[in-house]
């Protein structure tokens, strides 16, 4: 339920054989695009709109947050297209784990929810855009050009999520760990011994997320959270 941080200890196998940064080697001039997604129907709607563009080829897929890694050294795409949720991590510890690696790699989150959260998270992180997954192909393809070129790209809608929290307070890691606690239906006094805490910490910690969700108790608090992508189910 908590949205992971960057812990490259968990790709040590894929990242121990990350060659040196410099640039990708391309066949052409064509945008190379390695797209990262769990769902082959999704990844084939994929591939069916890239086919569609001189201009652009589809090198490779993977459905998991390593494989993401493994693929980006191996291929070194223009773009890489990269789901939020991956059923082995969030795709925030690929994309930092790629950045960490090669500074200059161009990436595109995807996601079917606009939560505040993970955007601010991803593009704070360096991600190049952010898209929704029911943005039509028109779009897809404008983003992608916009991308290999230099340019950021986020939708207005996401970009108006953004703007509605902006200047709020943000939970600590240590907060969002007591609210998913609170959300698996954990009492205080379990969570205080899970997480090497006292009671008293625990109620010091919810009062600061009702404060800084603006939630009247509990429940409001995990629907905000969710809602806004602090934390998932």
């Amino acid at each position: 339920m908590l949205v992971p941080s960057c812990g490259l200890s968990v790709w040590e196998s894929a990242t121990n054989t990350l060659p040196a940064n410099g640039p990708a080697a391309q066949a052409h001039d064509a945008i190379t695009i390695l797209c990262v997604d769990d769902h082959p129907l999704f990844l084939e709607g994929i591939g069916t709109v890239i086919s569609e563009q001189r201009d652009m080829r589809i090198v490779g897929t993977a459905a998991t947050a390593a494989e993401a890694v493994r693929q980006f050294s191996a291929l070194r795409p223009s773009v890489l297209l990269l789901d939020m949720r991956l059923p082995d991590a969030s795709g925030l510890v690929a994309l930092r784990t790629i950045l960490g690696h090669f500074p200059e790699a161009r990436v595109v989150m995807l996601t079917t929810y606009g939560g505040d959260f993970e955007i601010q998270q991803a593009l704070e992180s360096g991600a190049f855009g952010y898209m929704l997954k029911n943005c039509d192909h028109e779009e897809l393809v404008t983003v992608i050009r916009a991308v290999h070129s230099g340019r950021k790209h986020v939708p207005s809608e996401v970009a108006q999520t953004l703007a509605r929290h902006l200047g709020t307070e943000t939970l600590t890691e240590r907060e969002i760990q007591v609210l998913s606690e609170v959300a698996e239906g954990t009492q205080n006094q379990d969570i205080a011994r899970r997480l090497s805490i006292s009671q008293d910490t625990v109620k010091s910690h919810l009062r600061h997320i009702l404060d800084k969700l603006g939630a009247k108790d509990r429940a409001q608090a995990l629907a905000i959270a969710i809602r806004r992508g602090i934390i998932r189910l």
